[in-house]
């Protein structure tokens, strides 16, 4: 196996030290092909070169190194959290990797935690002032990096968790939703007043103190102290009772009634348990699923698969130093999900979990978060009943991604034939489809998708503003979005023939070009390849059948071949159709997105002299909204900071 590699990278192998680190190998175009971790440098890279591994995927791997990094660490922990940080960053093609997705969503409470009621100042009447947003604690749902001036709490597996809690916040607690700016500009209460959704703070229907006690209440709530909560309130309402404020009593009692038909109908658990995640795995058919369930504050919130790739390229990688069998595949899977996902997600005291995981991971995890956490293997009692769903999940979620792959590669392969696309493997097959979306010639936008791998590549989607042409003119916006995408592509492909090399990655031309149109829009798309010296053959038109009817559609060649119909039933009509709909979508929603920010109202302020980005900010946020701006007096406007009364005035006018 050495004789194929160069000499200078055998010294590499032969001079390293018998420490712990973690190695990278490359192959000849400079991609990275495997991060792996070591106790001893030397033992573990070595094993790969002083072996014969012959026509094995392990082989496969090492015949195409040319190259390779090593980075020495103090201990093992250190390797396992660099190796899993550049497996996330460099993408490498035998690593198990799970991809980053939405960050998660979480329950935010503004503000500062409640004062305790005997701490509190006294509060003047409500009358001598309005009431302030920041006296009163807002809940939403909130994604993205927590600032310490307010609580968050989760995280929750999916936007409809955070909204269930937050319509059992305003339920049982009935606090606040609405923004700051409206809550400020309120002179009635809202209709979650009326349906008892909201205590109405914003037109002082409730003193800061009482909101106060709901807050804190609602937290502890979350927190997993529901029985507290429970009996907290029953004590309040018993001694209002007894002082014969039975309108106070009776409020306490509706919220005690409303908390406990919530912890009936979540069947919250009383366990021991607050925060906990239960991770189950399942690999089956060359694919794999992470089912991670989450309990928060004792309430079980829902689960959230997890799909890695590279899972069988990887699972014949990871060997042990000294060269024993590799790992079972889910005990990688798991692994490699664990190392990965806690890196960036706070991690909770116990993880219930599928297979069993190595007690270094777990200590490299403590080290890294300050969080040491119990991985429990053989759960009992109620942490076996969660367990138990999430292998459930895992499996169901599994199953449906192997059927759906399965008809979505019989889909690429019907297309193929149809099109006598010669393919070596259809997993590298790459289709890019362009539409135009305008309103009556506003806003033009083109949009280009991308399909490969089987399934749509959300993350090489692009829009294309279109400028310079006539409005509504489809065929100039299509001449213009092909040429812009395609013109770099076609000159890495000309010096590229011309020096003999092959085109790097991102220079890769599609194998088909799907434009949404007949002969016209193919007859533009022929002008432009034939200009930029590129196939003819690539480009196909989506052509409407007979009145526009869906299953009708006919596919037009820029090559001269005749028009193709492949019939309604046709699995490779379905999967034109599926990627040009796709395009369609993603114009409209750019084309409407852009439409809006011509037509915001907002603009109307930026087009008075004097009014920039700031002002017009802050009058937007003071007022919440134009329409409140255009209802507030020259007064009200001029006691927005940074307008002057003359100012304020030629607002006004503007606006009226």
């Amino acid at each position: 196996m050495s004789d194929t590699h160069p000499e200078e990278l055998l010294r590499e192998v032969a001079a390293l030290p018998s420490l712990p680190g973690v190695y990278r190998y490359f192959d000849a175009d400079g991609q990275v092909l495997y991060v792996g971790k070591a106790i001893s440098l030397k033992k573990r890279v070595s094993s790969y070169f002083q072996k014969n591994h012959g026509g094995t995927r392990i082989g496969h791997m090492v015949s195409k190194i040319v190259r390779m990094e090593t980075t020495v660490v103090r201990s093992e922990a250190e390797a396992l959290l660099l190796e899993n940080n550049l497996i996330k960053t460099l993408n490498p093609k035998y690593n198990i990797l799970f991809r980053d997705d939405k960050s998660y969503p979480y329950l935010k409470m503004t503000g500062t935690p409640p004062v305790p009621k005997k701490l509190a100042p006294a509060e003047p009447p409500v009358a001598a002032r309005a009431p302030q947003p920041v006296e009163f604690a807002r809940v939403s749902y909130y994604r993205g990096a927590v600032e310490k001036k307010h609580r968050y709490f989760g995280p929750y597996p999916s936007a409809w968790a955070v909204k269930e809690a937050i319509l059992l916040m305003q339920k049982v607690f009935r606090l606040r939703t609405c923004e700051d700016s409206i809550f400020a500009n309120r002179t009635r209460p809202c209709l979650l007043y009326q349906i008892k959704r909201c205590s109405g703070p914003c037109v002082g229907h409730i003193q800061p103190l009482d909101y106060a006690q709901d807050v804190a209440n609602a937290e502890r709530f979350l927190k997993g102290e529901a029985q507290d909560v429970m009996r907290g309130l029953e004590s309040r309402m018993m001694a209002h009772s007894d002082k014969l404020e039975f309108e106070k009593a009776a409020e306490l009692r509706n919220q005690v009634a409303a908390l406990s038909n919530v912890l009936h109908q979540q069947s919250v658990d009383n366990v021991s348990d607050r925060d906990v995640d239960i991770l189950a795995v399942k690999v089956q058919g060359g694919k794999a699923c992470v089912n991670l369930a989450m309990v928060r504050g004792g309430r079980h919130l829902g689960d959230r698969p997890y799909f890695p790739v590279h899972v069988e390229d990887a699972s014949v990688m990871d060997v042990t130093d000294e060269g024993a069998s590799a790992l079972p595949v889910e005990v990688q899977v798991l692994e490699a999900f664990i190392a990965q996902h806690y890196l960036q997600v706070p991690m909770p005291s116990v993880l219930v979990v599928s297979e069993p995981v190595s007690k270094a991971l777990m200590q490299a995890l403590a080290e890294q978060t300050g969080v040491k956490a119990a991985a429990v293997h053989q759960p009992r009692e109620q942490r076996r009943a969660w367990l138990e769903m999430a292998q459930t999940n895992a499996a169901l979620q599994l199953a449906r991604l192997l059927s759906e792959e399965g008809s979505q590669q019989a889909r690429t392969r019907a297309l193929a034939d149809a099109l006598d696309l010669a393919m070596d493997n259809l997993d590298d097959l790459r289709i890019e489809c362009f539409d135009i979306s305008h309103t009556a010639g506003e806003a033009t936008q083109a949009s280009c998708v991308v399909f490969q791998q089987h399934k749509m590549q959300n993350a090489e989607y692009r829009r294309f503003n279109i400028d310079g042409i006539t409005g509504g003119d489809d065929y100039a916006a299509m001449r213009q979005v092909l040429t812009r995408r395609y013109s770099k592509i076609a000159e890495a492909v000309r010096e590229a023939k011309h020096s003999g090399s092959t085109l790097a990655g991102n220079a890769r031309l599609p194998d088909l070009v799907l434009v949404d149109g007949g002969k016209g829009q193919v007859s533009i798309a022929r002008e432009v390849f034939e200009s930029l010296g590129l196939d003819l053959s690539l480009i196909v038109g989506v052509e409407k059948g007979e009145g526009r009817k869906v299953g009708l559609e006919e596919l037009v060649f820029a090559d001269g071949r005749d028009k193709v119909y492949l019939g309604a039933d046709s699995a490779a009509l379905m999967l034109v159709a599926q990627i040009r709909d796709e395009a369609h979508r993603f114009a409209i929603t750019g084309m409407r997105a852009a439409r809006a920010k011509v037509r915001t109202g907002g603009s109307k302020l930026e087009e008075i002299p004097g009014i920039g980005p700031k002002r017009r900010a802050r009058l937007l946020q003071r007022f919440g909204g134009v329409r409140g701006v255009e209802q507030a007096s020259a007064q009200d406007i001029a006691s927005v900071e940074g307008i002057s009364r003359e100012l304020a005035e030629e607002i006004y006018r503007a606006l009226h």
